[in-house]
This record gives structure tokens, C-alpha cells and sequence, in this order.
């Protein structure tokens, strides 16, 4: 305030400023400060350089929230194993299950822990799955022999991020060939995140691996909206999406190092309708040694595998 600046004693200088503001307070604030002799620089690319490393007690709250996240999947997977099929459709506690009572289900869980969805869910069926951002139409049934691309990204004092699809009953062959190959190539970069290496390399591998399998890519086929159409992974932190980049143009911030959490999220996609959605998303930390699994959950579609534990 005009106040404040005057009896503080300090003299005018630059600033950088960061983050989301509501512009009518920042134009007034930064309009008063530059009337006394202050200016003033972008910040956002040094508090994300800066945010890339994680500490200790910035790992332990991510764990925490993951530990969240992986209870609420087997929440889940419990809820699809136990559902009755009807005509194809999947019934719950007596009524059809839509993607809006599995994604109640999922906030009160969060809500118990005292987390928070501010970025939502996805919870999303068949072909809206096969669409990347979809979060689901909260009044689909779900229902048997579809995919579901169950994708979870809430907040504590920071962010966890996690993807698992089930499908309920038998398995399509296309589905069960996309999920094989996302599966591969998971496994794949947890191989591949080691520190120096850089998530352009990660991403690469990841391309070579569907080509080579029959997927369009973002190298092969840029722009494509099916197979594999996104990067394969991205930092979390105080924010869902910060620093290591995956992308082929980042530097320093797109090398692996210790100390970093990040997502591996491998995905195949087919919008048309009748089409699918596979994405599997672990959340890890990276040591010396190399990754550390913070969402150990089983891969299988088999919603079953994910109830007792394992990985």
C-alpha cells in the first residue's frame, strides 16, 4: 500500500512478480508502485526453475498425497469389481453406476483427507477416454467391455498425479493390444529416468516404442489426435504441471536430476466413436539410483488386480 511503501525505508528497485493474480488488483498495485520509481520483470520462469528440485519436506507432502491417491484407486477398483452387469450396463448399490456417482465417490475420499480437486478428476469412459482432457460426461453409464481411464490429480500442500484404465469383463482385442503397448512402454521410461538424462529422450523412446508397434506419434505424425498425441510426462509440485520439461526444445529445466517428481504417462488413444482412451500414470521421485514409484498400483486392466495391493 501507498503507506506501507512510504515508511518502509526502502528505496524503489525492480521486481519480479509470479504467479496468478486478479488483474484489477495487480494493475492498481503495480500502477501505485511505478508511480514512486519501481518496475518490474516477469518471475515466473525463476520461481519454476527454482521450484524444480524438490526438499525433503516437499517430498514427504507428495508422498503423503499419493499415498491419498493410491487408497482412492482401490476405493475404485473395488467399486467397478463389485458392480452387477445388466444389459451391459454396470449397476452399484442398486442403480446404474455413472461417471458422476464414481466421481462423488472420489471427492469424498479426498475431502475425508483433507484434500482438495482444484483442477477436478477425470473419470472417463470408452471414447471420451480416447480424448485426452475429457474429465468424463457425469451422466454415462458405465458399462461393461469399455475402457475407463480413471485419472486423479488432487492437492494437499502440494499435488499428487496418477492415471489407471479398467475395463470390466472382457477385454477387446484392439484395447487389450493398446493396453499391452502402453504398459511396454511405462515400463520402458521408468527404465529410462535417470538423472542427466533428458525428458526429450524419454519422450523420443517413448514415440520409437508405439511406431514400432503401429501408433501414430507426435514425431511421425505431428498434430495427429490419435495413438500416442501428448508428452510423456511433466514435474509436480505446488503447481499440477512445473518443471522437469519433457519437451525437445527445453534445456536445463528438461534434464533429469535428483530431487525431482515427476509423472510417466504413456497413453494410446482412438476418439472415433466406440474408441478408447489407455493412459497409465505413475507419480515418482528420482534418486541418484533412479526412480522411486510414489503410486506403486497394479497396470492391469482388471479392475480385481488393484483391490489386495501390489504393484
Amino acid at each position: 500500500s501507498r503507506a506501507r511503501s512510504s515508511s518502509s525505508g526502502v528505496a524503489p528497485g525492480r521486481l519480479a512478480l509470479a504467479g496468478s493474480w486478479p488483474a484489477g488488483v495487480l494493475v492498481d498495485a503495480v500502477g501505485r508502485l511505478a508511480e514512486r520509481g519501481w518496475s518490474f520483470v516477469a518471475g515466473n520462469e525463476a520461481l519454476r526453475r527454482a521450484r524444480k528440485p524438490k526438499s525433503a519436506a516437499e517430498i514427504a507432502e507428495i508422498e503423503r498425497v499419493a499415498g491419498v491417491v493410491v487408497a482412492t484407486f482401490r476405493a475404485v477398483a473395488g467399486r467397478l469389481a463389485e458392480a452387477l452387469v445388466r444389459d451391459g450396463e454396470l449397476w452399484s448399490e442398486g442403480e446404474r453406476l455413472t461417471v458422476a456417482r464414481l466421481k462423488r465417490a472420489v471427492a469424498l475420499g479426498f475431502a475425508a483427507a483433507g484434500l482438495s480437486e482444484p483442477r477436478g478428476n477425470i473419470v472417463a469412459p470408452a471414447e471420451e477416454g480416447g480424448v485426452p482432457h475429457n474429465a468424463g460426461t457425469p451422466d454415462r453409464v458405465l458399462r461393461a467391455g469399455e475402457a475407463l481411464v480413471v485419472d486423479l490429480f488432487p492437492r494437499g500442500r502440494l499435488f499428487a498425479d496418477a492415471t489407471r484404465t479398467f475395463c470390466v469383463g472382457p477385454v477387446p482385442e484392439p484395447l487389450a493390444h493398446a493396453h499391452a503397448a502402453v504398459r511396454a512402454a511405462l515400463e520402458q521410461a521408468h527404465r529410462l529416468a535417470q538423472p542427466g538424462a533428458r525428458g526429450w529422450y524419454l519422450q523420443e523412446a517413448t514415440c520409437a516404442l508405439f511406431a514400432a508397434r503401429g501408433w501414430p506419434t507426435p514425431i511421425d505424425t505431428p498434430g495427429t489426435l490419435s495413438g500416442y498425441v501428448h508428452g510423456l510426462g511433466h514435474g509436480v509440485g505446488y503447481e499440477l504441471h512445473e518443471y522437469p520439461s519433457f519437451r525437445r526444445e527445453a534445456g536445463e529445466e528438461g534434464t533429469l536430476a535428483a530431487g525431482d517428481v515427476l509423472t510417466l504417462e504413456p497413453g494410446l488413444y482412438a476418439p472415433e466413436p466406440g474408441g478408447f482412451g489407455v493412459r497409465l500414470e505413475d507419480l515418482v521421485v528420482l534418486a541418484a539410483e533412479g526412480p522411486r514409484n510414489l503410486t506403486p498400483l497394479p497396470l492391469d486392466l482388471d479392475p480385481r488386480a488393484a483391490i489386495a495391493g501390489g504393484s
